[in-house]
């Protein structure tokens, strides 16, 4: 159940795409920090997840369109708070570290804040998740000058922002098209560490080659995209 807040700090939304999480969800919402709304966004579970996550307190969105990017963004245009914050529904990151990411980004040292996944268990994050990872990163610094570690799904920013970043990926290229549109805005992007274990369930991406594969592809294509006119102004 997700209880009235007694805590000062910001309020934002957390958007948690789900497919086929009913297992993991009960910890996972437990850890949402306390008076946040969770948008748990549906994208065609056949578990029952979207029932556990309505009975313990959730705002469940259904996303008929497969694709993780499709379910980002579904729970970003059901947010009406001003801060928004995504992170994977599976379990190997905790929510409760996002109110951290909020407070930063509502303090004004960055638009942008991403987790940098710190494996805290062996297998958690597999050798060819990071390797496609890793190349990414590279990728991302010479068309952006970011130099980010990790493009990981756990993140924070403004909800406004992230609106007007116009983001048009629907698949697994979506976190990545994100973070390059909000460098060509000139927003200020940054990371920070965060633990990662083992997801609960079985992967749908990062625990296969195939898989990996597809997501890397997808996010090779938003890379090759020519920079594109976005809305927000500092």
């Amino acid at each position: 159940m997700i209880l009235p807040s007694d805590d000062s700090g910001p309020r934002a939304d957390i958007v948690l795409p789900c497919l086929d999480e009913a297992a993991a969800l009960p910890g996972v919402l437990a850890r949402v920090p306390r008076g946040w709304r969770a948008i748990v966004v549906d994208n065609g579970s056949t578990d029952g997840s979207a029932d556990v996550a309505r009975s313990l307190g959730a705002t469940v969105v259904h996303e008929p369109r497969r694709g993780f990017g499709s379910a980002c963004h579904a729970g970003l245009l059901a947010s009406d708070a001003e801060y928004v914050c995504f992170c994977d529904c599976d379990g190997s990151l905790d929510p409760a570290l996002l109110a951290g990411f909020v407070r930063r980004v509502a303090d004004g040292e960055c638009d942008l804040l991403l987790g940098r996944r710190r494996p805290q268990e062996r297998g958690a994050w597999p050798a060819h998740a990071r390797a496609g990872n890793a190349a990414l990163s590279r990728m991302l610094h010479r068309r952006t000058g970011l130099r980010l570690r990790d493009l990981g799904p756990m993140r924070a920013g403004r909800r406004a922002d992230l609106l007007a970043l116009g983001l048009t990926d629907r698949r697994s290229g979506y976190p990545l098209q994100m973070v390059v549109r909000a460098a060509d805005a000139g927003l200020k992007v940054a990371e920070t560490d965060v633990p990662y274990l083992a997801r609960t369930g079985k992967s749908k991406v990062t625990g296969t080659w195939l898989g990996t594969w597809h997501a890397v592809r997808d996010m090779r294509a938003v890379l090759a995209e020519p920079p594109v006119p976005v809305g927000v102004t500092r």
